[in-house]
This record gives structure tokens, C-alpha cells and sequence, in this order.
């Protein structure tokens, strides 16, 4: 009796429980059937989503990676460029620079006068004697009385004898007559020389021009005066039997230590009708006219165009560029060797999870 009353207990007892598991609408049985049917899906699902990430992700962080190193290749590339034409433009500035320095340019201005300080006109005539010296006015020149013989003249003349510079050993005698200043009332002024018939196949009568009359005069020395200007100044010639028609143009020069003057002329030549007898045709006449060209004085000034303000603000925006291209070629390769040892580390990383 107890052992049937224990077994009838039993059986109510899961009748309970199975009645209470049909209230629920399934049983144990189909529950354990629910999840092991729905677990290993989900488990499978998520290792096939891992399996996928883990599959996918590799290519990505490559193809991520190699197009950052071909970009930062691209730019030190770009900065290295930069720097070879930084290098070039600093080597062009300098030697540019240095040629300007070296080479200066000439810059000329004209400066219009009234009148000129009278220069110095230095004759040589050797034998020939002056006849005549006179001023005259709007190139009016009177015709000639009395070609050969001596008239008067109104020209301040000084003679001085002196050796000259390149031959020592021979005096010379320099016949000195103060130059036009009127420019402006075209003042000239007309000599004329004659010579003894003489056994030369040419004669000639040569000149020189300095800058001013009144140095000569106030000079102490002026021998040694003429010395000088026979060193520094060009002669010249003209000849007998014409009318040498002498313009001149005044040219001042200035260059880095000093300024120099000097003269430039214009000549023409006219042939000397000669109307006397054959009987004084044996001694020869020379006519020279000396004349202010016009009323400019050409000025030379030896500029040198190289500025070191401006070659040194170019030198310094290049040596700025180099400097920021060494420094971004530091943090680039700062940055490379930082993203190598990330790239490793990840990969160590991945060995160790599948290992």
C-alpha cells in the first residue's frame, strides 16, 4: 500500500508538471529542441560574420595603407622638386648678383644750358704762325680780306711750352685760346694759320680740347698742367688749304670713384678757294672754326643695377621654402615609421588570434 500510494503520487506529479507544460502550449522537449536548433545557428551566424570581417578587413587596412604611402610619396617627391628649384633659383640670384656687380650700365641723361664754361683750345703749330683769332655770332663769318697776312683778333691766347708726356726729350709750344660759351647766340670762333712752303708730303696743324680755360690759368704749374691734359685728352688734326668747321659736344662721365670730362666733335671740311697770286701761294693757309654743337650736356652715370636688398629678400624666402621642406620631409618620415609600426602591430595582433 505505500509503495502503490508513492507510485500514484508520482504519476499525478508529472501529470501536473506536463498538464502545466500543455497550458504553456510546448513542452520541455520542443524547448530544447528550440534552442538547439536556433543556438548553433545564431553561433554559426557569428562566426560566419567574424569569418567575413576577418576575411574582408585585411584588404581594406592594405589598400588604406598602400595609398597613404604612395600619397606620402607623392608629396616628398612634389617637396623635392620644390627643393632642387629652390636650390636653382638661389644659385641664379647669386651668380646674377655677382654679373650685375661686376658689369655696371651706363645711363644717360641730356641736361640743356645757355651756356658753357669756355673750354680750352690747345693748338700745336709747330712752324705755322696764328694770323687771326676771332669770335663771331650766328655763324655769320665775314668773307676774307687779305687771306695770309696778320689781323686782329679779340681771343684770349696764352703759350705755354712744356715736354710733352710721351716724348721728353722734344719741347713743345701750345698755343691756348679761350673757347665759346654762348650757345645760345651760336658764338664761334674763326682762326687761321699760315706756313712756309715745307718738304712734308702733308701738313697739318693738331688740337685739343680741355674742359675748362680758367684751370689753365689759375694753375700753378702749367707746363705740368698740359702734361695732364695731353695724357688724358685725344688730339687732333685738320688740315691746310680748307675750312675745318669744328663742333663740339661736351660729354661728363661719372663713374664709381671719380667723373671725367671730355669733348666730342663734329667736322666738315671746305676747300679753300685761293684767289692770290702763284707767287704767295708757296706759303699755306689752315681756317678752323670751333663751335658749340647745341645746348645739351650729355651725362654718363655708370649705374649698377644689382640691389642686395632684393637679392637678400629673395635668397631668404628661398632658404624659408628649404627649411619647410626639411621639416615636413622629417614629419613625413616620422609619420612613416609611425604607421609602419602600426601596420606590424596589427599584424601581430591578427597572427595571435588565429594562432
Amino acid at each position: 500500500m505505500p509503495g502503490t500510494r508513492n507510485r500514484s503520487s508520482y504519476q499525478q506529479f508529472n501529470n501536473k508538471d506536463y498538464e502545466g507544460d500543455e497550458g504553456n502550449g510546448q513542452s520541455q522537449d520542443s524547448l530544447d529542441d528550440v534552442e538547439e536548433e536556433t543556438v548553433p545557428a545564431e553561433s554559426n551566424g557569428n562566426v560566419r560574420q567574424e569569418d567575413d570581417m576577418r576575411g574582408n578587413s585585411p584588404p581594406r587596412r592594405f589598400s588604406k595603407t598602400c595609398v597613404k604611402n604612395v600619397f606620402t610619396v607623392l608629396l616628398i617627391f612634389i617637396y623635392l622638386v620644390l627643393t632642387a628649384v629652390a636650390i636653382f633659383l638661389a644659385y641664379q640670384t647669386i651668380s646674377d648678383f655677382l654679373s650685375k656687380l661686376s658689369q655696371p650700365v651706363m645711363s644717360v641723361s641730356y641736361k640743356e644750358v645757355d651756356s658753357f664754361s669756355p673750354p680750352g683750345i690747345a693748338l700745336f703749330p709747330d712752324d705755322a704762325q696764328l694770323l687771326s683769332c676771332k669770335h663771331h655770332y650766328h655763324d655769320n663769318i665775314p668773307p676774307l680780306v687779305d687771306p695770309g697776312t696778320p689781323q686782329e683778333g679779340d681771343c684770349e691766347i696764352t703759350e705755354v711750352t712744356y715736354f710733352g708726356p710721351f716724348t721728353e726729350r722734344k719741347q713743345k709750344r701750345a698755343v691756348v685760346v679761350r673757347g665759346p660759351s654762348d650757345v645760345k647766340n651760336k658764338e664761334l670762333i674763326f682762326m687761321q694759320f699760315s706756313q712756309n712752303e715745307t718738304q712734308e708730303d702733308f701738313s697739318a696743324i693738331s688740337y685739343m680740347l680741355f674742359a675748362k680755360f680758367s684751370d689753365l690759368i689759375e694753375s700753378a704749374n702749367k707746363s705740368e698742367f698740359m702734361r695732364d691734359c695731353e695724357r688724358n685728352y685725344s688730339m687732333w688734326t685738320f688740315s691746310g688749304g680748307f675750312r675745318t668747321w669744328v663742333k663740339m659736344s661736351l660729354v661728363k662721365t661719372s663713374g664709381r670713384r671719380s667723373e671725367a670730362v671730355e669733348f666730342r666733335q663734329e667736322s666738315g671740311v671746305v676747300k679753300f678757294n685761293d684767289k692770290r697770286s702763284e707767287s704767295e701761294q708757296t706759303v699755306q693757309l689752315f681756317f678752323v672754326v670751333f663751335e658749340w654743337r647745341d645746348p645739351y650736356i650729355q651725362e654718363i652715370r655708370l649705374i649698377v643695377t644689382a640691389n642686395p636688398w632684393s637679392s637678400i629678400g629673395i635668397l631668404c624666402v628661398v632658404f624659408m621654402a628649404l627649411f619647410k621642406a626639411a621639416n615636413f620631409a622629417k614629419l613625413t618620415i616620422k609619420w612613416i615609421i609611425k604607421m609602419r609600426k602600426r601596420h606590424l602591430k596589427h599584424k601581430a595582433r591578427e597572427l595571435n588570434s588565429i594562432s
